[in-house]
């Protein structure tokens, strides 16, 4: 078990009351909570929090986002406040515990470095002195070698040793990266590596910081954030763009851990395997494989995207822009098969029909356009478009028999279309019992008892069915998935309510063969999987 300690930003709950900025204390197995420190202590946000690390990692500092920007020392386990003081006006990046003295702190940060002592219940600190060089706009990193040196990297590229003890630098090596330095990490064997943001480049240095050896991060990765080391010659680079990268500087990075930068909105579950695809804002799409959690592609496009859907055969897979713009992929190569544009506002849905006939393409400005579908999905002729809505096309389902679908709209409308002939379904006869292929509309009798009483008609961003029929997952804008028996018809209808995101849920689906549902985050840019029981 790994104990691991994240600060808090303050907010208010759904109903408006305050929540104080905070720090947690988890069990890295459990996710569980073990301490909460400082309700009521912190001001607007924690920023920073750093373990001890001679001492048995008892104590923990944390550095608010005050005015101030008040350092405190606590004693975690005992969730109590040992000592505090006044950091600095300015803004503060690190805060960290020498490895081997438990009595001395640094911080650094906008224009500064402090050397802190612990010292009789209270903090005392000294300003690092950059006398003849150039005082940095920022201060970015920090790490410790072994004989006691402390060294910084800072945004203007430059290594600083600070000799033992003392708060001047000994010795300096300058334009070490173009571009800030945004992380040190200290190897067992006496090394240096630094991280590079603007030259992306992961830096070997010599005990004499002469330099050894360097790599440079893909592009695609991005810049580099922060760097550790594992086990062996191994370290682990942190990017910019959400990726985690394992390696060496002799042998280069491979991918680890892949993600998205910005908000989520496309989901879609692969017909026959445990695949799914992602595709937001940032403009990449994923294919992923559910059961080892990493992506199988990521491609760029030009466009931030906001809805995907694959064709029944699986091998391509439509991606809509907010552009107006959509694309064809082949899942197997991700290849673009085609691409097309209906009007200039943003693609909210892309769906193929159950038998793989046509494909409909619900717009922002309120036309749903209908392609006929030829050689598995990868060839599309316009056949015409549906319009009737007096809003812009938020969700669409298929009937089982690809006979007809359904549509819902941003001022609540549900009407019916017949795919043919591109023209609404007034009689309501005709789409009485129909079987729907799927559940991802919003409004309609089936999930009529998702919606609570007082609910705004945006506050629930998307639904799904499971493929047996029997449940119906919902994402909300409070960070909450809801699960329900389906159909769900009850006004405010019963439902397993659960955490995990801390932002908007924006879509979620199930496998294939219902094992797992998956939810998409806003703000927090995620993709969480739930194990379906």
């Amino acid at each position: 078990m790994v104990t691991i300690a994240t600060g808090q930003v303050a907010g208010t709950t759904k109903e408006g009351k305050a929540l104080p900025p905070h720090v947690r204390i988890w069990d890295s197995v459990s996710l569980s909570t073990l301490h909460v420190l400082g309700l009521g202590v912190f001001d607007r946000a924690v920023c920073c929090v750093g373990f001890s690390k001679s001492n048995g990692g008892n104590l923990l500092c944390a550095v608010d986002e005050s005015n101030d920007h008040m350092l405190s020392v606590w004693d975690w386990a005992k969730e109590g406040k040992v000592m505090d003081g006044k950091c600095s006006n300015e803004a503060v990046l690190v805060a960290t515990f020498h490895p081997t003295d438990p009595t001395l702190l640094i911080t650094c940060g906008k224009s500064h470095i402090y050397f802190w002592s612990l010292e009789g219940g209270g903090l005392s600190k000294r300003q690092g002195l950059f006398e003849k060089h150039e005082k940095p706009k920022y201060v970015l990193c920090v790490t410790f070698l072994e004989g006691g040196d402390v060294i910084t990297g800072d945004s203007g590229g430059n290594l600083y040793v600070w000799g033992k003890g003392g708060n001047r630098i000994t010795q300096a090596v300058l334009g070490a990266h173009d571009g800030g330095v945004f992380g040190l990490c200290a190897l067992r064997d006496g090394t240096l590596v630094s991280g590079g943001g603007r030259d992306r480049r992961v830096v070997l240095w010599g005990s004499d910081y002469s330099k050894l050896q360097e790599v440079e991060v893909p592009e695609d990765f991005g810049p580099v954030r922060t760097v550790a080391e594992g086990r062996g010659d191994m370290l682990y680079v942190g990017t910019t763009r959400n990726s985690i990268l394992q390696g060496s500087v002799h042998t280069g990075f491979s991918l680890l851990v892949q993600g998205h930068m910005e908000e989520l909105w496309g989901l879609a579950t692969h017909p026959s395997r445990a695949q799914f695809v992602t595709c937001g804002q940032d403009k990449l799409v994923h294919l992923w494989n559910a059961e080892s959690h990493q992506p199988l592609w990521s491609r760029i496009i030009e466009d931030p995207a906001r809805s995907a859907g694959f064709h029944p055969s699986g091998s391509v897979l439509a991606v809509g822009t907010v552009t107006g713009r959509w694309l064809l992929l082949d899942t197997e190569t991700h290849d673009l098969v085609a691409i097309h544009t209906d009007g200039n506002e943003q693609i909210s849905v892309v769906s193929f029909s159950p038998d793989g006939a046509y494909l409909t393409v619900g717009s922002h400005d309120n036309l749903v356009y209908v392609y006929t579908v030829d050689q598995g999905g990868r060839k599309v002729s316009r056949l015409g478009k549906c319009s009737g809505h007096s809003s812009f096309i938020t969700h669409l389902d298929w009937a089982q028999d690809s006979s007809c679908f359904v549509t819902n709209s941003g001022d609540y409308e549900i009407l019916y279309w017949d795919p043919a002939t591109c023209k609404q379904i007034t009689s309501a006869d005709a789409v009485r019992n129909v079987e729907w292929a799927t559940a991802t509309c919003v409004l309609g009798f089936g999930v009529f008892g998702i919606w609570s009483e007082g609910a705004d008609g945006t506050d629930i961003n998307a639904v799904a069915r499971s493929h047996d029929g029997k449940l119906l997952a919902s994402a909300d804008d409070f960070g909450k998935v809801h699960l329900f028996s389906y159909p769900c018809c009850q006004p405010r209808a019963l439902s397993h309510k659960y955490g995990g995101h801390s932002s908007h849920v924006t879509n979620v689906a199930f496998l294939w063969d219902d094992s797992v549902a998956l939810t998409t985050g806003g703000k927090d840019t995620s993709v969480l999987q739930w194990r379906v029981v």
